[in-house]
Formats: structure tokens, C-alpha cells, sequence
């Protein structure tokens, strides 16, 4: 063992097929773009191209083999930003994972098939295919179960500047500290023993690929741990909002408690026709607000009469047909955040409207074949987004928006609950399907022992 020409290079379409095959492993968590046949066609097409490239670019040394390697790594980023429907920086943070993941594949499959070659003489080529579908399979198929576990529901990641920058270090560190022995033998780190080389780069790229996975499942358990945070801080400041409007409204009812009071001793006196006419008016108005927003569930009423007292202010007409006996099981804080996250969420949509006229919001809930089904609609104008079930938030810093609908999704799943999203004829529509406490209950009996 003299030189590093003792082991055979890599063969560069294994390479390809490494790249290429982590790739694959990053599309399948996140929103892809393309799908069917023009996933296939694109996938294939890529494998094709990455195959060539490397292909017709072997024994490169020094500064040229650097070039090469990042070519190869700019056509995975391409890869995988044309089948994805992510922001440039996800789809980077993904080609960075695939590319050092693509160098240990690489790696230990050809140490393993050098280590049979070395202890008899010689190695068939079906023997040498069965290496590395055996290799290739284990390494991959372990690799997207791990991830599977931290995948964000075709959510996109949202990296910054910072984070892409620190993982692009870390994914260079990497790359030169297990390559840096091939690059040269006469360098500071070259090395004269390619057994030895050989080891250290596919420990290191073992490293790498650890580290990177702890990495990864380290910002996913900080961005669920916010966005639980955030959902959390969201329902409680929908159930102080909830508190604040019962005690406004109490004390609106004592007021026109103590209007009734004085009507009846204004007629008992003696009044002109016109006075009386007068009275009879403001009884009547009474009246209206009394049978207003009256559900059968006293959080409804102040949540549908603030909202409403909103609405008349605002020039939003606001109408429901809703039974709140329906919603007894269902916990006060809970109600808050269903109701008051959609109907904040429709209000902002019809503040956009120029016209009055065309700003509307109905809200009706019902019971349907043991199911309680919520209703929330209303116009809009221009294009709502529905990519990822909810629709996109249209504030600047959407990192930090966005969580009114997602604490209410959170919210309906408590209970067994769907939320389905659509839109028709300028009209947004959010349906919420919830089984109803009896139906839940036979269904929870039904299941085997």
C-alpha cells in the first residue's frame, strides 16, 4: 500500500445515481410542483444529465475537480427547486442535505466493494451491482424513515439568510475535510495511504450526515415548539377577548334593562302622540336587539354580537343562522378560537373591499348525519392562495403570521374534527366537520380490544 493509486476512483455513474437518489429522498417531504409524468420525465431527465456530466469529467485534480463538484452540486439545486414548490432557500437547505448524504452513500458502498475486491483478487460485476443496490437501499431507505418522523405536512420550512448560511458551512466543512486527502497528495492533507483515506472519508461524510440529521430535527422540534407557542398564546388571547366582551355586554343589557324601566314610567305619565310614537319606536329597537344573535349558547351571542357591532362599524354585513345548542360540549376557550379566529380572518379579507356593498360574511352551523358542520363564508376579490390546505397569510413577515387558522385547524383535530377549504364564484368558503359527542362515543366503542 504505497500510493493512493492502489484503489480505483469512484465510479462517476454510481455518484450520479448516489446524488440523484437523495434528491429523490429530500422530494419526498416537501410540496412538489410537478407531479405524474412530469415528475417521471424531469426525475429521469435529471438522472440522465447528472450521469453525463460526470461521466465526461474524470481525473480532474486539483481546483478543476472542486468546479466539477460544484456543478454537479448546482444541478441537484436545480433538480429539486423545478419539482418543488418551495422558497429558494428550502430548496437549498435540501440540496446541501442531499449532496453530503450522496457522499456517504457514494462512499461506503465503494469501500465495501473495494474490501471484497482486495480479499479475492477479483469481483464479478452482478456481484459489484448487488453491492450497491444492497448499500444504496439501506443507506436511503434508513435515511427518509428518519426524516419521515420530522416532516412538516408539505409545510415549507421558511430558512433564513442565517440559518442557510450556517448549514452551507457546515455542508462545506464537511466536504473538504473528507475529500481534501484525494485532492492532492502533495497538500498539507494529503495522504500516501488510500486504504486510510478511504476510511476517513466515509466516517467523516458518517459524521456529517449525523450531524446534519440532528440539525434538521433540531429546527423542526424549535419551529413546532413556536408555533404550539404561538397557537397557545392565540387561544388564550381569544378567550380574554371572549371575557372582556361578556362583561361589555352585561353591562349593555343593564342599560337597556334600565331603558325598559323608564319606558314604562314615561307612559305612565301623561304624553303627547308624538312621544308615544317616539316610545314605541324605541321599544321596537329593543326588541330587535334582543332577538339578535340569540343561538341557545351564551359565549355564540357575545362572540356573533361583538363581531357583529364590528361589522355595522366597519360597513361588513354580517349574518347567521347558527344553533348553539350544538356546541355543549365543546369547551368555552375552544369556541373562542374556532369563531373567533374565522370570523377575524373573513373580516380582514372584507376590509380590502372598496365597495360596501360587496362586503359579506355569513356563518351558519347545523347538525348533519351525526356531524356538526361550520360554515364560514364570504366575498373576496383578487387570488386567494390554497397551495397548503389554508390559505397563505398576505402580511410582509409571514414567519410570524398566519397561526389565526392554524390554531383553529389545531383546534377542530382536538375533537375528531376536519377543516376543507375552498373557493367559488368569488366566494371563500371554510367548512369545519366535527362528529358530535354521540357519534364519537359508538365509534370509540367500536374499536376492536
Amino acid at each position: 500500500m504505497t500510493g493512493i493509486e492502489v484503489l480505483p476512483d469512484i465510479p462517476r455513474i454510481y455518484t450520479a445515481l448516489a446524488e440523484w437518489l437523495a434528491c429523490l429522498i429530500c422530494l419526498l417531504e416537501v410540496r412538489r410542483r410537478l407531479k405524474g409524468v412530469k415528475f417521471v420525465f424531469t426525475a429521469m431527465a435529471a438522472l440522465l444529465l447528472q450521469t453525463v456530466f460526470l461521466a465526461l469529467t474524470p481525473g480532474l485534480e486539483n481546483i478543476l475537480w472542486i468546479l466539477c463538484m460544484a456543478t454537479a452540486a448546482g444541478m441537484m439545486y436545480l433538480f429539486i427547486y423545478i419539482c418543488t414548490d418551495v422558497h429558494w432557500r428550502d430548496a437549498a437547505y435540501y440540496c446541501i442535505r442531499a449532496f453530503v448524504l450522496a457522499e456517504f452513500a457514494a462512499s461506503l458502498e465503494w469501500q465495501i466493494s473495494c474490501y471484497f475486491f482486495r480479499r479475492r483478487g477479483h469481483m464479478e460485476k452482478w456481484t459489484e451491482i448487488l453491492i450497491l443496490v444492497v448499500v444504496f437501499g439501506i443507506v436511503f431507505a434508513v435515511c427518509a424513515r428518519l426524516y419521515h418522523h420530522y416532516e412538516l405536512d408539505d409545510e415549507e420550512l421558511n430558512i433564513t439568510n442565517r440559518e442557510l448560511l450556517s448549514y452551507a458551512i457546515i455542508g462545506l466543512a464537511i466536504f473538504f475535510m473528507s475529500n481534501l486527502g484525494f485532492v492532492s497528495t502533495g497538500t498539507l492533507f494529503g495522504g500516501s495511504y488510500a486504504e486510510e483515506i478511504y476510511n476517513v472519508r466515509t466516517l467523516v461524510d458518517l459524521g456529517g450526515v449525523a450531524i446534519m440529521y440532528a440539525y434538521h430535527v433540531r429546527r423542526v422540534d424549535m419551529h413546532v415548539r413556536y408555533e404550539l407557542e404561538s397557537v397557545q398564546g392565540i387561544l388564550h388571547n381569544q378567550y380574554v377577548q371572549y371575557k372582556q366582551s361578556r362583561e361589555a355586554m352585561e353591562v349593555i343589557n343593564y342599560k337597556y334593562h334600565d331603558l325598559k324601566h323608564h319606558i314604562i314610567a314615561l307612559r305612565a305619565e301623561e304624553n303627547a302622540e308624538k312621544r308615544n310614537e317616539y316610545l314605541d319606536q324605541m321599544e321596537e329597537e329593543l326588541q330587535d336587539y334582543e332577538s339578535q344573535n340569540k343561538t341557545g349558547n351564551k359565549i355564540l351571542d357575545v362572540m356573533l354580537t361583538t363581531k357583529g357591532l364590528y361589522c355595522q362599524k366597519h360597513g361588513i354585513t354580517l349574518t347567521s343562522v347558527v344553533d348553539g345548542t350544538l356546541f355543549e360540549f365543546m369547551k368555552t376557550m375552544d369556541i373562542c378560537s374556532i369563531f373567533g379566529n374565522a370570523l377575524d380572518n373573513a373580516i380582514e379579507c372584507e376590509l380590502k373591499i372598496a365597495d360596501k356593498e360587496k362586503r359579506l360574511i355569513h356563518v351558519s352551523a347545523f347538525s348533519q348525519k351525526n356531524f356538526l358542520i361550520i360554515r364560514f363564508e364570504n366575498y373576496y376579490e383578487g387570488e386567494v392562495d390554497l397551495g397548503n390546505d389554508l390559505p397563505a397569510t398576505t402580511k410582509e413577515d409571514a414567519k410570524f403570521h398566519g397561526y389565526g387558522l392554524k390554531s383553529l385547524r389545531y383546534t377542530v383535530k382536538k375533537y375528531g374534527g376536519a377543516v376543507d377549504v375552498s373557493t367559488q364564484e368569488q366566494w371563500f368558503n371554510l367548512k369545519i366537520l366535527i362528529p358530535s359527542q354521540d357519534h364519537r362515543l359508538s365509534r370509540w366503542l367500536a374499536l376492536p380490544l
